[in-house]
This record gives C-alpha cells, structure tokens and sequence, in this order.
C-alpha cells in the first residue's frame, strides 16, 4: 500500500469516532451595533415624553389641576323648601311646615387650638339634651369630620332659647375681661397681665344649625282624612296631601363650592322654592259642627249591643248646591294627622277577613295592642282610608227621588199617576215588601216619596223601563267616579246593570236603592243636580291654588259637567222631597231643625247576606227648602243597636248639625219655633232668629 492510500485510509477510519468540540457563542460585534440602537431610541422615547410633560405642565397645569379639583366634594348640600299650606275657607291652618333644626357637629372645629374648645363645646351641646358623652366619643373617633348630625327636628323655640342663653354668656364673659383688664390698670400692671377669665360660652365651637320643616296639623284630628298626612320625604299619603303632593311640593336648594380662576374656594347658593298653598272650599267650623255631632252619636252608642264602636261607620257631607264645593266631609271613627300611626285608633273597628272585608266581630284595645306587623298596616289603612269617598253601599230608599226624576224627564211618568199598594208586589214570582205591611193604598208620585213606598217606586220602574233606567242611572254619575280632587276616590261600575243584565227583579229592586251600589260623594253630587234645576257641578273641595308669596296660581271654578234634568223636573222633586219632612206620613220628619223648612229623603238599605239584620240608614237633603244653598247627606252604616234600620237615627243627627250650620250660614229662620225648640236653642247658644236678638243692635255695630 502506498503511502498515500494508507494516509487516505487512516483518516477515513478516524473520522465516525472523533468528537466534535465546539466553544462557546460570541457576541458579534453586529449584535452589540443593534442593542445599541435599541438602547438610544428607548432613551430617546423617555426623553421625549419627559419633554411633553413638561411642557403639559408649563402651558396646561393649571386647567387640568382645576379639572381634578372640582370633581372633589366640597361643602356640597341641599337646602330644604317649604311644603305648601293647606287652610279652610276663611283662612284657619289645617297643615303647614313648622321650621325645626338639625344640630350638627364639625369635630374638627372643637378640637382646634390643642382641644381648648371641646369642653366648653360639650357642655353646650348637652344643653340641648344631647348626650355629650356620645359626642364626645364620635369626636374622638373622627377628629376629622365636620358634618355629623347629632339632633334632627330641634323646635325652634329650643334654638332660640340656647342661642339667647349663648349671647349673654358671651356679653357676660365680654364685660368680666374688660373688668379684669381695668382692674390690672387700676394696680399698675398692664392690661395683659390681668387675672384670667374663665371663657365658658365663648369658647363654644363646631356646633351649628341646619334649617329643616316637619309637617304640622294645628287641629289636630279635623278633616283628618280628607287633609292625609305625609311620610318621610314629603311624600303625601291619602287624601289632599296626596292629591296635591306635586302642587304643595317645592324645589329643594343647593350650596355647592367650585374653584375660580386662581385656585380660590367660591360658595355658591342656588335658594330653594317654596311649595304652593292651597286654599280649600272646606269651612273648618262647618265641618267641627259635623265632627263633633258624629263623635257625640259615636260615644253614645258605644259598647251598646256589642264592645266596638257606635256604628261601623258615620259620615257627613255639606255641599254648595249652586257649585259643587265641599263645605265639609266628616266621618268617625277618626285619627290624629300629628300622630297617625296611634294604633289605639282601631280599636272598636269590626275585625276584617283575609279580602279586609268587615266582619261580625270587633277589635278591642288589646286586640289593636297585639296586632303583627302586617295586621297594623291593614287596619291602619281602613282608618285612613275617607269612608265618604271610598267606601261603597246600597243606598236605599234616598234613591227613589233619582227614579222619580227618571221618569217625569223622559216622559214614561206624569205627575199626576198613581198607584195601588197592598203591601207587597209580585216580581218574577218573588213576593217584594213595601216598608209597610198592611198596603199604603193609592199613592200618586208625591205621596210614593212622602211615604217611601217600595211597591209604588217598583211600579214607576216598570214604566221607565230598563233601558232608560240605566242609561239615566249614568247620567246621574252612578257607577262612575265624580273626580272629586282627593285620593282614593273609589269605581263603582261593578256594581250596576247593564241593560243586558238587568232582569225585571233587578229593575225593581234598584228602584227603591238595593241591589247597586254608590258612594257619598256620588249620591250628594248627583242630588245637587236634581235640586238645583239639573246641573251637575264636579265636586271639589279645593278652591284655589296660590305661590309661597300669595299670589294666585290657580282657581277651581265651578264646572258643569252635564244636565241631568230640566227645571220643571227638578221642581217636582224638591217639592216631593219637602213634602217627605213636612207631610203627616213623612219618614223625615225628625230631620226638620228649628224655625227652618228644609226637603230630603230617608234610606234604608239591607246589607249582603239579606236577613242578617244589617242595615245601613241615611238622610239626604237640602236646606233652606225656599232657597236651597247646601246639600247635607248623613250615612250610619251598621249602628251598635239591636234595632239597625232606624233611618230616624239619621234624621236626628241631621237635625242637629243643621241647628248650627243654618245660623252660621246666616241662613235665617222663616218658621215658627215651639217653647221647647226655644229652650234647645238656648242651651246651644242660639237664639230664634225670627225674633230680635238682645245683642242686635250691638252686633251691627261690631260689624261696622
């Protein structure tokens, strides 16, 4: 073998077995050029935003460290308005705003100068019957704070007791520094080196007074549940207050901070508006007359056949005749408007099931002690609730004058039909009763009201006939709500026919005032119309609306809504109705008060289940009968007496609220007055006007 080949041999023998030894990576030269680069542009990259910033800062520092500080809270508060008044006719407050205090604390403030002001501040803050300890420890816990309500509704006679009391303990310490100064002259020494002062009242601070209102009834419990109340906010709850909540609400006011120009703190104050009065139709001393004769038949009935109440349910309205207006709306049981959540106020309401529907029982005052939580609202709500307004029930017989009517204006009666009765009558083979059993005989239209015959009414529906029966029934606002301007006005349209459901026995029964139902306000306002020559007024009790600073806003014209009937029409009934007080087989005899005529109309209805021996009686009239200026409607629903249905019960408390209301209407007598009536007079502080009063000539001239 040559050398060559045995060199070529060795190497290719050599070259599967030897390993590979590789050192390690250099940083080339190319690589360090790039990180370089990288390194300058980052540094660049800093460099300009450090640029950008400070030119940011240079030209626009200023705006935008305004932006940051005005999102900042700075003494921002709302001031509160003044919720509107509500006051009678002639001008007597039944609600208004009483301004009361919230006592606030500013910790910061009493811990100034290394706490020289906290004791001084603390003892003043327990003169306002707050416990200073409290205080004391809130302060301690938050020296920083410097809005921290400690009292809410300080009356205001309070606060200017302790500020009075905060004045002459500062004059007093005032003059005892100036006494002290002198005194160190006087000795030779200089007016700083004068005996100390101890500085009790002016050394008070962190302690101020934030304006607030608190809703307030002067009188307490009258047209409770026609004013409502209002709960926190100043949300209004039943009746006016929640009508008119919008209206007797104001706008709330607003101090705020903000940053002028220079970085300064500027203050400014948006003020708050006031709401809007409202003056009412409502006569406060007409509708005390009625509440007190109501509470006066409450009482006496009270626990007589049962432990409850003198009748589930008493009522009262008054209205102008010739407007609509509400003189007064009274009902019993009633309520404090200052304290409406005094559950002792159910106590001898009748029980309610589980649909809150009146039952046979009745609460006493442990009961109302021991209602839960959800049982208090339910009975609470039923005495709130306005019984003229909301409650529902068959009228009786105070709708026969609606059926009379019905038929003289269309024409389906003359006034000179008559008709048999013996007592009962036959309706699609149901025997119906007239009130009186052994038959009135042969009635013509005035003598069916005068006697209140439910045989002679049947016969005068008959001839009507359904069809006008019904549609007259809504012309007289039956079923459908009056829109009186008060909350919880309640539908009655369930509980009428249509011509398509009304068979001959519902026509009959709803001629004498059963089987349908309506409200107070219903039946006093579509009464008006028959009275008042046939026009019907909306009922309101508002009269006009004015400003926080007295100037009108608003005025509740009276509004005629329809005509109901024609003059001659309305005629008739008021002589019929005069005629069921005065004739010598009227049912309203005791209705009649001294030395005035009036006309009107007794009920009695039966309530649901029939023959349960309940019933609910009523008078509905008008006075003076010569003149008529007002409607007065009376209701007693359920009375706590073995004997129910005694509509005289109705016509004695009418009676008596007309002895008083005529008079104070300067309503004069026109009729004779007996001996006795004279005596009754008397005992009231009246007099027979148809005679001169001792006081006359005395009188005109206070009056001019």
């Amino acid at each position: 073998m040559s050398r060559e080949e045995r060199e070529r041999s060795g190497r290719a023998g050599s070259s599967g077995n030897r390993k590979v030894r590789r050192g390690p990576r250099r940083f080339t030269i190319s690589m360090q050029k790039r990180l370089v680069v990288l390194f300058l542009i980052v540094l660049m990259a800093f460099a300009l935003l450090a640029f950008r910033l400070i030119l940011i800062q240079r030209d626009n520092g200023r705006t935008y460290t305004m932006q940051v500080l005005s999102q900042q809270a700075y003494d921002n508060k709302s001031l509160p308005y003044k919720r509107g008044r509500i006051t009678d006719a002639k001008g007597t407050v039944l609600a208004d705003s009483q301004l009361v205090y919230n006592v606030i604390i500013d910790a910061s403030q009493m811990l100034e100068d290394d706490g020289k002001y906290l004791e001084p501040s603390l003892n003043a803050v327990a003169r306002l019957g707050i416990d200073k300890e409290e205080i004391r420890a809130y302060v301690t816990e938050h020296p920083g704070s410097q809005y921290y309500i400690a009292l809410k509704n300080l009356p205001y006679t309070d606060k200017r007791a302790f500020d009075r009391e905060n004045e002459e303990g500062v004059k007093a310490e005032q003059d005892a520094v100036e006494a002290a100064a002198e005194a160190a002259e006087k000795a030779g020494k200089d007016r700083s080196e004068a005996e100390p002062v101890e500085l009790v009242y002016t050394n008070i601070r962190g302690i101020w007074f934030e304006d607030n209102y608190i809703r307030n009834y002067p009188c307490s419990t009258l047209a409770a549940d026609v004013i409502g109340f209002t709960v926190g906010n100043n949300i209004g709850s039943f009746g006016l207050e929640e009508y008119y909540n919008d209206t007797l609400n104001g706008v709330a006011g607003r101090t705020y901070g903000y940053l002028d120009e220079s970085l300064n703190m500027e203050q400014t104050t948006i003020q708050p508006t006031d709401g809007n009065n409202l003056i009412l139709t409502l006569d406060a001393n007409i509708q005390s007359i009625c509440e007190k004769y109501l509470k006066e038949f409450n009482e006496d009935l009270k626990d007589h056949k049962h432990k409850g109440n003198g009748s589930n349910n008493a009522a009262c309205i008054i209205m102008d005749i010739d407007t609509g207006g509400i003189l007064a709306m009274a009902s019993e049981p009633g309520f404090d408007l200052n304290d409406p959540y005094n559950i002792a106020a159910v106590a001898g309401m009748p029980k309610l099931d589980e649909k809150d529907t009146p039952t046979t029982s009745y609460l006493t005052e442990a009961d109302a002690k021991n209602l839960s939580d959800a049982d208090r609202s339910r009975y609470l709500s039923a005495l709130w609730n306005n019984f003229c307004i909301s409650s529902h029930y068959e009228p009786g017989s105070t709708a026969k004058p609606f059926t009379t009517a019905m038929g003289l204006e269309t024409g389906t009666l003359k006034k000179d039909d008559k008709f048999q009765c013996n007592g009962t009558l036959e309706v699609s083979g149901n025997w119906i009763n007239c009130a009186h059993l052994e038959g009135d005989g042969l009635l013509d239209i005035s003598g069916a009201i005068e006697r209140s015959c439910n045989v002679a009414l049947m016969q005068e529906a008959f001839k009507i006939g359904p069809e006008l029966f019904c549609k007259y029934q809504n012309v007289f606002n039956f079923g459908l709500r009056t829109n009186i301007d008060l909350a919880g006005e309640a539908r009655t349209d369930g509980y009428l026919y249509s011509v398509d459901d009304m068979t001959e026995i519902d026509l009959a029964s709803n001629s004498f005032g059963q089987n349908f139902e309506a409200t107070m306000i219903q039946m006093a306002s579509g009464f008006c119309s028959l009275i008042n020559g046939g026009y019907y007024y909306q009922p309101h009790i508002v009269d006009s609306i004015t400003s926080a600073g007295g100037s009108t806003v608003h005025t509740n014209s009276p509004r005629v809504l329809k005509k109901t009937i024609s003059e001659e029409t309305s005629s008739l009934i008021r002589d019929y109705c005069i005629q069921a007080v005065e004739g010598d087989h009227a049912t309203g005899k005791l209705a009649r008060p001294a030395g005035y005529r009036i006309g009107g109309k007794t009920g009695t209805a039966e309530t649901l289940p029939r023959g349960n021996g309940q019933y609910v009686v009523s008078f509905l009239g008008f006075a003076p009968a010569e003149d008529p200026q007002i409607v007065v409607y009376v209701v007693l629903d359920r009375i706590n007496n073995k004997k129910q249905d005694e509509a005289g019960r109705a016509c004695i408390l009418t009676r008596k609220i007309l002895t008083e209301v005529l008079p104070y209407m300067n309503i004069y007598m026109t009729e004779p007055v007996t001996d006795e009536e004279r005596l009754e007079l008397e005992e009231l502080g009246l007099y027979d006007t148809n005679e001169a009063s001792p006081d006359d000539e005395e009188t005109e001239e206070s009056q001019w």
